[in-house]
């Protein structure tokens, strides 16, 4: 495996499935990850061909902030990620039980 390839294998963080990412699969095909938050567009849309084998039409990508929690007296702060929308060709999916 190829420096480049094993960099891109690490770009993907995790699939992110709730309602409102299940309901964006289903109405826009449009699929939701984790990132790393170094990772550009570019590197996600190559990661998500190499893993999926899929064509990728757009890139959305959003810094999430963390939240500010309390434990006990102290305060705390989760830390900041990045999310991305990633919208396939039409004919192509991504089946998360396979995969």
């Amino acid at each position: 495996m190829s420096i480049e390839k094993s960099k891109l294998s690490s770009v993907l963080l995790a699939p992110i499935v709730s309602e409102k990412s299940t309901i964006a699969a289903e109405d826009s095909n449009r699929f939701v990850f984790k990132v790393q938050k170094v990772a550009t567009k570019l590197e996600i849309k190559k990661a998500i061909e190499l893993m999926f084998k899929v064509e990728v039409e757009t890139v959305q990508v959003l810094n999430v902030k963390g939240k500010v929690k309390r434990f006990g007296r102290s305060l705390g702060k989760r830390s900041d990620w990045k999310k991305a929308y990633v919208k396939l060709k039409p004919g192509h999916d991504i089946d998360f039980a396979t995969a």
